[in-house]
């Protein structure tokens, strides 16, 4: 028998759709950060109008 004859697309589909639901660990946290650092960095911004609009 050849693979051609065992070869089941709506098999290896399943795994595929199993595993393009869960994000890699690494691009998690490098999210988290970038959302931490842009929260930190617009609040500098903020800060640095508010401040400059009082003086």
């Amino acid at each position: 028998m050849s693979d051609s004859e065992n070869f089941d697309p709506l098999g290896s589909r399943k795994n595929y759709e199993a595993q393009e639901r869960k994000f890699p660990r690494g691009v998690v946290i490098r999210l988290f950060a970038y959302l931490i650092a842009g929260h930190i960095f617009a609040a500098f911004l903020y800060l640095l109008f508010a401040v400059a609009g009082k003086g």
